[in-house]
């Protein structure tokens, strides 16, 4: 409506919604309930290690498809960049208790991860396109990435927490930490699960998830308690990721929009999405309005954000095209999502309750 008139690079875009995203990992992680896990992890393993794979490969192909500009590699990398799903955004789902606690703790599991895990293919990716390389090297790259960004984010995310919580306990435990402090350990230990990560060359996504996951097994029942804070903070973060979002992208996006990116940002909210995921889930057990409703609800988001901004960041020929597309897709999820959360987790809930 042009009533905010405000200049914002793309390096300050980034660093906000890098350090919103780091936080928000880190509390969902933390807050998963680990009880559920051990009796349902078949679900959100299959939908991140043959759902995702699928997500990424059909968006590649429908891509070929519809944007002869876009080279192979970038491609995709529009592809990646919005087969992450955002775990803000989908926390209307995940926080309703009238949703089975199953289909809840796999969306939680799944959206926390599945961006940590795309941003390696999204580095790689980024890689190929710039230097143009033949397939054997490829192979080297993608060894090289996987293990630089996986190794390097859980070992990190594993180390920090482990040091940071045994700080945290022996300073409380001294007396040294008053009440009104308390939170404060834990939204730092959030960022310095990413920041060393990100400096070591690794991903500060997986880092940042993994310290979630351990901090939330180290504090048991006090884990949410203890990230309360952190949570308010990245959600009010997130708000203002929002808010720039709106006065500084979608004005730069509108101009861009034609039928191929329409379409696109559609069949990416419905097929590219709900397809893989749907077969991914076949044997599980699930009956497919369940199947069904964990595919629809993969919300794009901050992660897609943080990835557009890296790619229009590294200049790639098709960039502004990519940046355009995902940006579209992100607004139509935002509406789309936020309005079937509600109807869609009462339904799933009505239909649960008499079987």
């Amino acid at each position: 409506l042009g009533w905010l008139n405000l200049e914002v690079s793309a390096t300050e875009m980034r660093v906000l919604a890098d350090l919103t995203l780091a936080m928000l990992l880190f509390v969902e992680a933390a807050n998963v309930d680990k009880s559920v896990l051990k009796h349902g992890i078949q679900v959100p393993a299959r939908m991140l290690l043959i759902g995702l794979p699928g997500v990424i490969a059909l968006g590649w192909l429908c891509g070929w498809l519809l944007f002869s500009e876009l080279g192979l590699w970038e491609l995709a990398i529009l592809a990646t960049a919005l087969a992450a799903t955002d775990a803000a955004l989908g926390k209307a789902v995940v926080t309703n208790k009238a949703v089975p606690a199953r289909i809840r703790e796999a969306l939680n599991l799944e959206s926390g991860l599945n961006d940590g895990l795309c941003v390696p293919f999204l580095l790689l990716f980024i890689a190929l396109a710039k230097a143009g390389t033949g397939e054997s090297d490829v192979v080297a790259m993608a060894t090289r990435f996987f293990a630089q960004e996986l190794g390097i984010g859980v070992t990190v995310g594993l180390v920090v927490t482990a040091a940071g919580s045994w700080l945290y306990y022996r300073a409380w435990k001294l007396g040294w930490i008053e009440t009104e402090w308390r939170p404060l350990p834990v939204v730092l230990l959030s960022l310095a699960c990413f920041a060393v990560a990100q400096t070591l060359h690794g991903s500060g996504f997986i880092a940042a998830f993994i310290g979630g996951l351990l901090f939330g097994y180290i504090a048991r029942k006090r884990a949410h308690d203890l990230v309360l804070d952190t949570e308010g903070l990245g959600d009010t973060l997130a708000m203002l990721t929002w808010a720039l979002f709106g006065c500084v992208v979608i004005p730069a996006v509108v101009g861009g929009l034609n039928w191929q990116v329409i379409v696109y940002a559609l069949l990416s909210l419905t097929v590219i999405r709900m397809l893989p995921i749907v077969l991914s889930l076949t044997g599980t057990g699930e009956k497919i309005e369940s199947k069904l409703f964990l595919a629809w609800f993969g919300p794009r988001g901050l992660a897609s954000i943080v990835f557009a901004v890296i790619v229009l960041n590294n200049d790639l020929p098709g960039a502004e095209l990519i940046s355009v597309v995902v940006a579209f897709t992100i607004i139509l999820s935002a509406f789309a999502h936020g309005m079937t959360a509600g109807p869609l987790a009462a339904a799933l809930a009505a239909r649960s309750k008499k079987v």
